[in-house]
């Protein structure tokens, strides 16, 4: 789907959820892992800090990849106005599990797109909102023993049992919990000419 004659496409990201996202539509793109500090040194809200941290990925892959159009993304779970990160281990997941149930989580999931033709930077920010039922430890535990989502911010996977664990979702883009919205960035590529020869 993609023109032969558009410029080489980069995901400056290292994550298998959004090398599986553009799967689905890119014949041909390359994931390069941006190797960023994620810190928020500067104190930025949650909103801010996601775009800057999709641009600050896309940035450091431009240094060397000039002629490519490079894709940067980021996502950060908010809960009660703090930034949830990636667990990395049963009980952190469990911990970060059990302050959601019943509760409200927001996801920024931050895309920037660098066109190397127009010289243009495109920035967008989808927000979902995952209410979480009331749930126990023995659920947590149960859950997170069949996904394993410790490499995941909230510490679920929608793609497998994490609905198990919700309520509700309000979004407009249902990709976007993945790691990409990928209505949007679809659009970008079809107005940038970069799909469909």
């Amino acid at each position: 789907m993609q023109n032969p004659s558009a410029p080489t496409i980069l995901l400056a990201s290292s994550s298998s959820y959004r090398r599986g996202l553009l799967d689905r539509f890119l014949d041909t793109y390359e994931a390069v892992t941006p190797n960023v500090d994620e810190s928020n040194d500067q104190g930025l809200p949650p909103a801010e800090l996601a775009t800057y941290l999709a641009r600050k990925k896309a940035e450091a892959i431009a240094i060397n990849a000039r002629d490519a159009l490079i894709i940067g993304a980021d996502q950060l779970a908010v809960l009660d106005d703090q930034v949830l990160g990636k667990p990395g281990d049963h009980q952190k997941a469990v911990e970060q599990l059990l302050a959601a149930s019943g509760k409200a989580v927001t996801f920024l999931t931050a895309v920037c797109i660098l066109d190397p033709i127009n010289r243009v930077r495109y920035e967008h920010t989808d927000a979902t909102t995952v209410r979480f039922r009331q749930f126990d430890r023995r659920l947590a535990d149960a859950y997170l023993r069949h996904d394993e989502p410790y490499d995941c911010a909230g510490s679920f996977k929608l793609e497998g049992a994490g609905f198990m664990l919700f309520e509700s979702v309000k979004t407009d883009d249902p990709t976007a919990l993945i790691g990409l919205p990928m209505i949007w960035l679809a659009d970008r590529l079809l107005q940038l000419d970069y799909l469909l020869p």
